[in-house]
């Protein structure tokens, strides 16, 4: 059985997995996307697989794109002497991968 495996991954992170995904011997493609919470530019990455490699693939997306953590400063200096805002302020989380998998009922080529 193949796999659609559709990853949405921030576009300053899309030609790192995908590198790394046609270095692996994948093949992929991709468009470009805008959404979510903050309104990111993003890239949607398409590749079929064989079932057998998804869990590869998978990891590949995973070890390639990262979450990012931007902290804001806060109001005052906390007690502990660490520096303004780090233990109060919001954290906003950015990047990342959104991963879908389907199952494909077909899949052909044309050459």
């Amino acid at each position: 059985m193949r796999k659609m495996v559709m990853a949405v991954v921030p576009r300053d992170q899309a030609s790192q997995v995908i590198e790394a995904l046609i270095a692996a011997g994948y093949t992929a493609t991709f468009t470009d996307s805008r959404g979510g919470m903050l309104r990111q530019a993003q890239e949607m990455l398409f590749t079929a697989i064989q079932e057998k490699d998804l869990d590869h693939v998978l990891k590949i997306i995973r070890d390639n794109c990262r979450t990012q953590i931007k902290l804001e400063s806060g109001e005052e200096p906390p007690a502990s002497g660490l520096p303004v805002g780090l233990l109060r302020s919001p954290m906003t989380y950015i990047g990342g991968a959104v991963v879908f998998v389907w199952d494909l009922e077909r899949f052909e080529t044309y050459r």
